[in-house]
């Protein structure tokens, strides 16, 4: 019995270790985000919808089938045969005997009611021969619209991946500023014990020791807050990615930098064309064109021919059905007093979207001028940061040395060690956001 409770022991205390920490890294969380983000999902399915709207305008080539019937009963006959009584000579099979003849039978009279109830059907199948374009143009704008919803679909790519990435590094950069402040906390415990034995040996006064234990104090409420805001950041990113979130969720910390903005440089006036807004830019004056023949194609005449077949049953017997075949001709003659008029505001609007196209056009080169700029000025901050990083970590070697030889307080040494901590915080920020520059510059160029 001892035995077996010696082994559960042993398994409690070791259940904490089995499991296995999850590492993810930045691809595997652009692959998680693209597959399983809510927003992701619904671009897609904008593209299935597309899609089925052009299948939906393609029909519009074929025959249009309709079927009608109906059944009726009136309350009283349409017509009513009334057929009056009287003698009726008897017919002995000799026409000529009619006029002579000799036996007569009596007739009393009858009412015939008629058309009073029956069934009528109808179906017919029209092929359109001429529509003014119109079902032509509306397969091409379903066309179009296939095309901006899947591009459309590409921007929330990049856009999804952009954002992965700055959530992503925003978690690595915590995580870098949590290293570096332990590093900091046992600089400063460190500390702490060289001025303890100082103190204990008259050395300094505890005043000294008073705001080395002050610095620990602050040090750890610092420690506790980032390790709270890592986890917040985590149980977002999970959320965003689409993965459940876990204590032992971790992300690969690899921010090595080698890459200079000139290695990313290109020329903007060809990047503009691979841009994905440039490419719906374009359609769109394409769709304006088309709506513009649609609206035409409405005053202009309209030709079908179709077959047809119909049933009636209407005078109380087994009914009949007919065949037929029918050409038809239908000219909008009052809307041409409107023509003019709405032809004139599709011009304008076909105008105004080329005047949209162009401005924005120049918004795209702007905008990746500004990438370029700040992608440059992002290398020069990663540059300066490295330097500061160098120049504080000389100074708090200088400053310990100085403190061991008596040659300056403790204070100076705090200020040196706090010094560094803010260079390797900094120096962490400036390398993410050179990463978050650069794929920025590639996402508005096109790449």
């Amino acid at each position: 019995m001892n035995l077996k409770y010696s082994i559960i022991s042993v398994f409690v205390l070791l259940l904490p270790f089995s499991v296995k920490a999850q590492t993810y890294s930045l691809d595997q969380c652009k692959e998680m985000v693209l597959s399983n983000n809510a927003r992701m999902n619904n671009k897609m399915l904008e593209v299935e919808a597309s899609k089925e709207a052009k299948k939906a305008a393609y029909t519009k080539y074929f025959p249009q089938v309709s079927a009608t019937a109906f059944t009726y009963r009136f309350t009283d006959p349409l017509i009513n045969m009334e057929m009056p009584g009287g003698d009726l000579p008897v017919y002995d099979g000799n026409p000529a005997n009619l006029q002579t003849a000799s036996q007569f039978a009596y007739f009393p009279g009858a009412a015939i009611p008629m058309l009073e109830e029956g069934v009528i059907g109808i179906a017919t199948a029209t092929q359109p021969v001429y529509t003014g374009q119109r079902i032509s143009t509306g397969n091409k704008l379903a066309n179009i619209g296939v095309e901006v919803s899947e591009l459309q679909l590409r921007i929330t790519e990049k856009e999804m991946i952009l954002e992965t990435e700055k959530n992503f590094w925003q978690i690595i950069l915590l995580n870098k500023k949590k290293k570096t402040l332990e590093k900091y906390i046992n600089l400063v415990d460190t500390l702490h014990k060289e001025v303890f034995d100082a103190w204990e040996a008259g050395m300094v006064t505890q005043n000294d020791l008073l705001k080395v234990k002050l610095k620990q104090n602050e040090l750890q409420m610092n420690l506790s807050q980032l390790t709270n805001g890592i986890e917040l950041a985590k149980m977002a990113f999970c959320q965003f990615i689409g993965v459940e979130y876990s204590e032992n969720i971790n992300f690969v910390d690899d921010i090595e930098i080698s890459e200079t903005p000139e290695m990313y440089y290109v020329d903007h006036f060809e990047a503009l064309k691979n841009r994905e807004e440039y490419m719906m830019l374009q359609r769109s004056i394409d769709a304006e064109k088309y709506l513009t023949r649609m609206q035409r194609g409405e005053y202009l005449p309209e030709v079908a021919i179709g077959v047809g077949a119909l049933y009636l049953d209407i005078m109380d017997d087994s009914g009949d059905g007919f065949g037929m075949a029918f050409g038809t001709i239908s000219v909008p003659i009052s809307g041409w007093w409107e023509a003019k008029h709405k032809l004139k505001e599709r011009r304008i609007k076909e105008e105004q979207n080329r005047n949209r196209v162009n401005d924005t056009n120049e918004k795209l080169l702007l905008q990746m001028q500004q990438g370029r700029n700040t992608l440059n000025e992002a290398y020069k901050q990663l540059q300066l940061a490295k330097i500061s990083v160098e120049q504080a970590d000389e100074n708090l070697r200088l400053n310990q040395n100085s403190y061991d030889a008596g040659m300056v307080n403790v204070s100076d040494v705090l200020d040196a060690q706090a010094q560094l901590q803010k260079s390797l915080n900094d120096y962490t920020e400036a390398q993410i956001q050179y990463k978050i520059a650069c794929v920025n510059y590639l996402q508005i160029t096109g790449r």
